[in-house]
């Protein structure tokens, strides 16, 4: 007969941020203790709160299932002596399994006769091997733990109370003089202590103590809540939904309330009123159906429907003194002028050893100088960019951004354009912090892309210079993330600079300005595999194969575009029979070319046409090819490039690459290697596994 299982850790308060992934490990957990402990179970729900931790597990079976197994020994001869006495292996063997010799039978496995007994292993009843459920509760992992009291366990909170229920029995154990029980406790004001007399009742439970246990219901109500007061109202609410999820784990039982503020606060830019209402007080804040910012808010109670003028009117108040600040500050950051901020850079520490924000600033201008050549803007374009390079982070200085983090850039961009800087300036302040996150959009304009990639290249090279290198998990300056953000710019824009000059650029610049920095050579490697990494990352997630990936950054990563472009060409080439026979010669190509010493070509050295012709298209498609590839159309390049297939058979099959004539050898090998850096170009074709393909 199955039971019903419940297990419930009751704890104080846990951060809204810690909830999904507690929940996540405890369903995951729980599922993998069963399967260990081979108990037969139906169904898993878990269930979160900001005090509890809990799953439901159904169709639990009483016992574990009986097993009959047979276990196989030793070798006949190494069993049996030379007078066929059992020997110490197989009497060893036989106690270790709990039976006795003369349990043992013979059986031939690939000619070879084995020792062999049948166990019989009954399963334990499941109510004893459930004690052993406190292990779960003790595996879970959190970003933060403490310890209270004289306790020894370091954990999330202190705990208080669990329930461990097998059906109405309950299954004992401890953790830290907390034993398990019944006992529960509802809503911390609403509710009181009860009893969960039936592991299968406790949502019912819970839920006549004002407490919704499901995460997902409790989402849901809320979500219903806010759609309901839309609808009364005419309202367009900002539904954020990382903030739906953080105040679905700040509540146990859900109220959605609204409440207003002066429409005089409407003059401060919406991003702060927003991230005002978002960030601190986790308000959702309310538009228009024309999508214009109200002076309204909708916030969620941890309780019932009682009293909730009150509390609209507590929570106006503090809001009121919240947007107070925002005005005030917003008026205060117009006084002066953007030089006058910007002189106050350079009493701001950017890092130790890289200097002060103003020394980055100069950096940024100097790498954007550069860009803007390399990208041929006229002088207009490039005066643009010098100037939001220059006042990039001038905001950084301003009271709304020193309280409002989060609107680094936005609040510069707004302030630029008080301060009467050009259109185009004051939008690429704003945008060179863009992705703000993974997958984020990059910047759509060219002056806020070049600020962009100087600010990013600017960061990583400067910390990896001083040894700051992301290791595992540990990541403090986003370096991965930036390095990210500047291939995605590239390929976006479809720039065609290199990676790797970009790179070398931004190293040179260190080296000039004589900052702190490891070996030359060092800092170089880990500038350059840091950014193959990062970008076989993106290749991977565009579908690309790893063995792609591996062939196309091969020779470092290019143009990533182009790059991009190729890995492309290759994943669809591969699928392509058609393609073989050119994959087959330029393949052999690369194979041989190795043995090169030099890439000299002697023609007075050809001995047969085929060496001629090989040469004479080689000559005749180098030139067209690179320009090819160089100006992003890496299909025609491949095209091109597949020329040399049918010559590079023919000479193969006329000729002796390795002739004895050492002359007439190493002339032949020049020929390849020639042919191999054109091909190299494009990709190491010997890394794909063609075979696995065709």
């Amino acid at each position: 007969m199955s039971k019903t299982v419940l297990f419930e850790l009751g704890v104080e308060e846990l951060p809204a941020r810690f909830i999904n992934s507690a929940l996540d490990q405890l369903k995951e957990k729980t599922l993998r203790w069963l399967e260990d402990n081979r108990v037969p179970y139906g169904e898993i729900k878990g269930y979160a709160t900001p005090r509890r931790l809990a799953v439901q597990i159904t169709k639990v079976e009483e016992k574990q299932p009986d097993i009959e197994e047979e276990a196989k020994g030793p070798a006949k001869k190494i069993a049996l002596d030379e007078e066929g006495n059992w020997t110490k292996a197989a009497i060893g063997f036989s106690k270790g399994q709990g039976k006795d010799v003369d349990d043992i039978y013979f059986k031939e496995i690939k000619g070879t006769e084995y020792v062999h007994v049948n166990k019989f292993i009954e399963g334990e009843p499941t109510a004893k091997l459930l004690e052993d459920f406190r292990s779960v509760f003790l595996s879970l992992t959190f970003p933060k733990n403490m310890r209270w009291g004289d306790r020894d366990l370091r954990y999330v909170r202190p705990i208080r109370w669990m329930i461990a229920l097998y059906g109405e029995q309950v299954i004992p154990f401890s953790i830290e003089n907390v034993g398990t029980d019944k006992k529960t406790y509802g809503h911390r004001f609403l509710g009181s202590e009860t009893t969960v007399e039936q592991a299968e009742t406790y949502e019912d439970v819970m839920t006549e103590q004002y407490v919704l246990a499901s995460v997902e219901k409790r989402k849901a109500e809320i979500l219903n809540q806010l759609k309901q007061l839309e609808e009364s109202n005419g309202w367009k609410l900002i539904i954020d939904e990382d903030l739906l999820d953080e105040v679905t784990h700040l509540v146990e039982y859900p109220t959605v309330f609204s409440g207003s503020f002066s429409e005089e606060f409407l003059d401060v830019p919406e991003e702060a009123l927003i991230t005002s209402m978002k960030e601190h007080q986790r308000y959702f804040p309310v538009r228009s159906s024309e999508g214009e910012l109200l002076p309204y808010f909708v916030g969620v109670r941890n309780g019932d429907d009682q009293h909730l003028d009150i509390v609209s009117r507590g929570n106006e108040k503090v809001l009121k003194a919240r947007l107070k600040d925002a005005q005030f500050f917003y008026e205060e950051d117009q006084k002066g002028s953007i030089d006058q901020k910007m002189e106050k850079l350079s009493r701001m520490v950017y890092q130790e050893e890289l200097g002060t924000l103003a020394d980055k600033v100069n950096r940024i201008v100097a790498i954007s100088g550069k860009l803007s050549e390399w990208l041929e803007l006229d002088e207009g374009q490039k005066q643009k960019a010098k100037r939001a390079a220059e006042i990039c982070k001038f905001d950084l200085v301003t009271q709304m951004v020193d309280e409002f983090t989060e609107l680094q850039g936005v609040m510069g961009e707004k302030y630029a354009r008080i301060f009467g800087e050009d259109e185009e300036v004051a939008v690429a302040i704003n945008e060179h912090y863009m992705p703000r996150q993974a997958n984020g959009a990059v910047p759509p304009s060219t002056i806020g892309s070049i600020v962009s990639v100087a600010d990013k290249l600017d960061t990583i090279v400067g910390s990896i210079s001083i040894g700051i290198i992301p290791t595992g998990s540990q990541d403090p300056y986003g370096l991965r993330r930036q390095a990210l953000g500047i291939l995605q710019t590239l390929n976006t824009h479809k720039w065609s600079i290199s990676v790797e000059d970009l790179i070398n650029l931004v190293h040179q610049f260190y080296r000039e300005l004589d900052l702190p920095t490891r070996s030359e050579e060092e800092v170089s490697r880990d500038l350059h595999e840091f950014f193959r990494v990062r970008a076989a990352y993106l290749l991977k997630e565009n579908q690309v194969d790893p063995d792609v990936v591996e062939a196309v950054l091969a020779q470092g990563i290019g143009v990533y575009p182009i790059s991009l472009q190729k890995a492309e060409l290759l994943v669809e080439k591969r699928q392509d029979p058609d393609f073989k026979p050119v994959q087959e010669a330029l393949g052999r190509v690369l194979n041989l070319a190795k043995k090169a010493d030099s890439d000299e070509v002697d023609e007075k050295l050809f001995e047969n046409e085929e060496e001629a012709e090989l040469y004479e298209v080689y000559q005749k498609i180098h030139t067209p090819y690179l320009h090819q590839l160089n100006n992003d159309e890496p299909e025609k390049a491949l095209e091109t490039l597949s020329e040399l297939s049918a010559p590079i058979h023919d000479f193969f099959d006329a000729t002796m690459v390795m002739a004895e004539d050492e002359k007439v050898r190493q002339n032949r090998l020049g020929l390849l290697h020639r042919v191999s850096v054109d091909i190299y170009k494009f990709a190491d074709l010997t890394a794909i596994e063609w075979k696995q393909q065709f």
